[in-house]
C-alpha cells in the first residue's frame, strides 16, 4: 500500500482536496477551501513527478497564497451585501402574499406566501376578504402584520 502511495502521490493529493470540499460545507468560511486548492496544486506537481518534498511546499505556498487572494473574493461575493443579509422569518417582509381566512379589520386572519400559512393581523379600517393581494410590514414572534398590496 504505502509502495503504490509513493508511486501515485497524486492520488493522496486528490482525497485530501475532496476531503477538504466536504468539509467546507459544514463550515462554511472559505480557510477548507483554500487547503483544497493547495492540494489541486500539490496534485498537478505531482503529475509531474516532483519530489514529495516540493509538492508539500507547493501545498503550502498555495494554501497560504489562496487565503490572502482568493478568500476574500469568495466571502466578498458570498455577502454582497455587505452583512446585512436578513435570513429566516426577517426575510419574507417586503413579500407579497395572498389571504387564506379573512382578515377582520384590527383582528386576525390568516394569509398565505410561497407554501407557507401565517397568522397576519392588520391595522386596515375594512376587512381583507380571501383573495386580497397583502404586503408583509412587519413581524411579531409568528404573527405577520400586513397590509393591502
Amino acid at each position: 500500500m504505502i509502495d503504490y502511495l509513493a508511486q501515485n502521490l497524486w492520488t493522496l493529493w486528490a482525497v485530501l482536496a475532496m476531503v477538504c470540499l466536504v468539509l467546507e460545507l459544514s463550515s462554511g468560511d472559505f480557510y477548507i477551501t483554500c487547503f483544497g486548492i493547495g492540494a489541486v496544486c500539490a496534485l498537478v506537481a505531482s503529475l509531474f513527478a516532483l519530489p514529495f518534498w516540493v509538492q508539500v511546499v507547493i501545498f503550502a505556498v498555495f494554501s497560504v497564497l489562496s487565503i490572502y487572494c482568493i478568500r476574500p473574493h469568495l466571502v466578498h461575493m458570498l455577502d454582497a451585501k455587505g452583512g446585512q443579509r436578513k435570513s429566516n422569518a426577517d426575510a419574507i417582509i417586503g413579500r407579497v402574499g395572498k389571504v387564506t381566512e379573512t382578515i377582520k379589520a384590527g383582528d386576525y386572519g390568516r394569509m398565505k406566501l410561497d407554501g407557507d400559512d401565517w397568522k397576519a393581523e392588520s391595522d386596515e379600517t375594512e376587512d381583507l376578504p380571501v383573495g386580497t393581494k397583502v404586503r408583509i410590514i412587519g413581524r411579531e414572534s409568528i404573527i405577520v402584520k400586513v397590509e393591502k398590496a
